[in-house]
């Protein structure tokens, strides 16, 4: 029996809706064993993950076991047919490097800065 991998995500990040709302497509096409939760809507503390946390980075879990950031991704991407070869190819050690990189040191903090200024217009 294959296990769920439950991919967490930021609701409330346009950018992040749309790209789920792409691999939710491709997942149901597929039938693939994903389960997409927004971070908003999840009891964090069954993820080991406070708010704060868990809008700094992509997390996903399976069989228990939380993966983050850029390996979130690649665990995704392998469960996705049309994605499996760009997980793959990311795999290899200097893409993988570079990858990880961009998504620690641009994507995610940038993505996090945009959700800290959208929720702060929206308190304001």
């Amino acid at each position: 029996m294959t296990q769920t991998l439950e991919i967490l995500y930021n609701g409330r990040c346009p950018i992040c809706s749309a790209e789920i709302a792409h691999y939710r497509k491709q997942a149901e096409r597929a039938d693939a064993p994903v389960a997409f939760i927004d971070l908003h809507e999840a009891t964090l503390s069954h993820w080991g993950l406070d708010a704060e946390q868990a809008t700094r980075r992509f997390h996903a879990r399976k069989d228990g076991q939380i993966i983050s950031g850029f390996p979130a991704f690649l665990a995704l991407w392998h469960e996705l047919p049309r994605m499996r070869r760009l997980a793959r190819a990311l795999e290899l050690p200097v893409l993988h490097q570079l990858a990880d990189f961009g998504y620690n040191h641009l994507a995610a903090p940038v993505l996090y800065w945009m959700h800290k200024r959208r929720e702060a217009r929206k308190a304001g």
